[in-house]
């Protein structure tokens, strides 16, 4: 299993998003469901969003991501940082070993 940092980054102002914004957290919801996504939330100021993802390749996650409502809007473009994590909180043992989302 691979981990990625998606940095999601807004082409347009945060007004300009509209309900995209709702579209595109029911998209990160089937994620979720998926166990594809761990975290996700908003930048601080917002400019575009960060999430915490697995996939078994690059391509994959990828492909996924191209579904995203901010993607195919045209609003958004994501940023995709292959990395591996050594050091982790025991809590989180199981979803970096790749073990299916219960």
């Amino acid at each position: 299993m691979k981990h990625f940092l998606i940095e999601i980054e807004y082409l347009v102002s945060v007004e300009a998003l509209g309900d995209a914004i709702l579209k595109h957290r029911q998209f990160l919801q089937t994620g979720y469901e998926l166990g594809r996504i761990l975290l996700s939330g908003p930048r601080v100021p917002a400019t575009g969003g960060v999430l915490i993802a697995r996939a078994l390749s690059l391509e994959e996650i990828e492909a996924f991501f191209e579904d995203d409502p901010y993607k195919i809007l045209g609003l958004a473009r994501h940023i995709f940082i292959e990395f591996n994590p050594v050091k982790h909180q025991d809590f989180l043992k199981g979803w970096v070993s790749g073990e299916p989302s219960p």
